[in-house]
């Protein structure tokens, strides 16, 4: 059992990059606390975890964390992302034009997407290479400079782009928000091709960890009445809800 045990925890692990202990006391009911924190410690001597402080994350993703910045970024959260992640993919419909935002948790909603016949855009090249994997869904990547800390496109060519195409749905990320300051970049080129893309969508869905509330980056590039669905992955202030409530904002 506890062989068995430890392979669906590594099998969660390589899913998600990062388990939390209250999330694995829900996923095996019958086990203690100590005994999966044991099974955590074994996985950790063995060299697949390194423990954090409520959880653990996988050796796999640890490794790559050198890299730059965009990694160091994917390693945050990653729980809690992966919940957002799902969460949208109730939004997707069948043969729509998607516009797919760059960022860390855009990543794992692209991989938990399905193999259907879409129209994607992306200014995420790695988003991209991600989606040419599937089968059915037609993708394009739009052009202009490369950042290499969010592995995106931006700049005059890019909007010029998005300018001149019909987004159905925008699945989009944020690196700050407060309600006085609304939806922030840190990139003032990113920011304009957010806008952009805000202003061409029928429907726009932001995905949004909490930890990113009342965090407020230099660049706004849309407030609460911009957008249709808020998607985070916990309870979020009382302040929050009743200005998505005042602006018919969905909340998920």
């Amino acid at each position: 059992m506890n062989t068995e045990r430890r392979e669906e925890i590594k099998e969660l692990l390589r899913e998600r990059g990062e388990v939390k202990l209250k999330d694995l006391e829900q996923h095996f009911p019958d086990c203690s606390s100590m005994t999966l924190r044991r099974d955590l410690k074994y996985l950790e001597d063995n060299g697949y975890v390194k423990r954090t402080r409520g959880g653990a994350v996988a050796m796999s993703r640890l490794s790559i964390a050198a890299e730059d910045i965009y990694s160091e970024r994917a390693l945050e959260n990653v729980a809690e992302k992966y919940v957002i992640a799902k969460k949208a993919l109730q939004f997707i419909e069948r043969g729509r034009s998607i516009y797919v935002d760059a960022g860390t948790t855009l990543m794992l909603f692209t991989r938990e997407m399905e193999d259907e016949y879409l129209s994607i855009m992306t200014s995420g090249v790695n988003i991209a290479m991600e989606l040419i994997k599937k089968q059915k869904p037609s993708v394009t990547l739009i052009g202009g400079q490369v950042n290499r800390n969010t592995i995106s496109v931006s700049g005059i060519n890019s909007c010029n782009f998005i300018r001149e195409v019909n987004i159905d749905i925008a699945f989009m990320a944020a690196s700050g928000f407060s309600v006085e300051n609304g939806f922030t970049s840190g990139t003032y080129t990113e920011c304009e091709i957010k806008k952009e893309v805000v202003n061409r969508a029928r429907k726009t869905i932001v995905l949004m960890d909490s930890k990113k509330i009342d965090k407020i980056m230099p660049f706004t590039y849309a407030y609460m009445e911009d957008i249709d669905v808020l998607i985070s992955d916990d309870d979020l202030d009382e302040e929050i809800v009743r200005e998505a409530k005042r602006r018919n904002v969905q909340i998920v």
